[in-house]
């Protein structure tokens, strides 16, 4: 059986998103993997609370999302998949954020959405990797991106 077809498809949950990415509040914008195809693809979520520090300014009385922190929830859930397929862990191996490419905003992410961030990887080479992304609220397109990622020794 090839490894395409042996693999299996699995969840991160928060504590190994901790290992995986640098990030922590307030910039931790992914709380789980549903489901992680090795570095395929994966569907990370994100849940939107009137919590969050950028809300009282992003805009008061109409609380919004900025558009780039959509972008990074999904960079973050492709970084992890990257780190997660190479077993790595950040006391070695650091994700970064190389490009984005092909964004779209379509409709405003608010308090009480939950995003769910769709990646699939489009290309590897080495350390570096291409995702083409869409973020969903209840299934309806609110953003879309390519993003690449590169894993570096630290």
């Amino acid at each position: 059986m090839d490894e395409a077809k042996s693999r299996t498809i699995e969840t991160i949950d928060i504590q190994r998103l901790l290992e995986l990415l640098p990030h922590r509040y307030p910039f931790l914008l992914v709380d789980r993997i549903l489901e992680a195809n090795g570095d395929d693809s994966g569907i990370g979520i994100k849940n939107v609370t009137i919590n969050e520090p950028h809300f009282p300014g992003h805009f008061p009385g109409m609380p919004v999302m900025p558009g780039v922190l959509v972008i990074e929830a999904m960079a973050q859930t492709a970084g992890a998949l990257c780190a997660a397929s190479q077993q790595t862990r950040t006391g070695s191996t650091q994700v970064l954020l190389m490009t984005i490419d092909k964004a779209k905003f379509r409709k405003p992410v608010v308090p009480g959405d939950q995003l769910r961030l769709h990646m699939k990887k489009i290309n590897k080479r080495r350390n570096i990797w291409w995702y083409r992304g869409e973020a969903r609220v209840d299934g309806v397109l609110v953003c879309e991106a390519e993003v690449s990622a590169m894993l570096v020794s630290v």
